[in-house]
């Protein structure tokens, strides 16, 4: 499992990677980030950047945390 670790206003959230269903464009500079199974998550960026962060980590480009 690849975690990635996204920001957010209210904290940070570490992600399992795989788990990432979708990115949508909110207001305000944010992303919601939609996740299998689950409500999506609101975090800081661009779908640009989120999408960058989260391919980073699972192609190994940046720090990220396996388990």
């Amino acid at each position: 499992m690849e975690f990635v670790k996204l920001h957010s206003r209210g904290g940070d959230y570490m992600v399992v990677a795989n788990n990432v269903a979708w990115l949508r464009e909110a207001e305000n500079g944010q992303t919601n980030v939609g996740m299998v199974g689950g409500s999506p998550l609101l975090v800081v960026g661009s779908t640009d950047e989120v999408a960058n962060t989260i391919l980073n980590a699972v192609n190994g480009g940046e720090k990220h945390f396996q388990a």
